[in-house]
This record gives structure tokens, C-alpha cells and sequence, in this order.
């Protein structure tokens, strides 16, 4: 039996997806335990860390691409 992995997608001109993962605040706190959530990366969501669409608003761009880590 193997134990899925936590998956974070960036989203191109948006957010970060993340799927099966525990959200914990820097005081320990669970903040979600959704199996799936969206987390800001343009920094003008008023939900922060949460995702509430205000990148397109803002205009906010990045392809979200990154060279492989090996």
C-alpha cells in the first residue's frame, strides 16, 4: 500500500493548487484540511493565504514555470 504525496500546482497567471495536504499556521493551527485549496501568489487576495481571485484584477502575470529541481 503507498501513501499519496501532496501535490502543488502552479497555475499560470494565478494561484498555487494544492491537493492533499494539512494547511498549518505559523502558531500550529490547522488553517485547512480540505482535500484541495488554492493559495495566493500575487498577493492581492483579501484571504490571504487563500486564493480569491484577485490576480486577474490585478493583472498579475507568470507563466508559473520553473526549471526542474533534480
Amino acid at each position: 500500500m503507498s501513501e499519496e504525496k501532496a501535490k502543488i500546482s502552479i497555475r499560470a497567471n494565478g494561484s498555487m493548487r494544492v491537493e492533499g495536504a494539512t494547511l498549518i499556521g505559523a502558531d500550529g493551527a490547522v488553517i485547512s484540511e480540505k482535500e484541495s485549496f488554492s493559495l495566493c501568489r500575487c498577493g492581492h487576495s483579501k484571504d490571504k493565504p487563500f486564493c480569491d481571485g484577485s490576480h486577474r484584477e490585478a493583472g498579475f502575470e507568470d507563466a508559473g514555470e520553473h526549471a526542474p529541481v533534480e
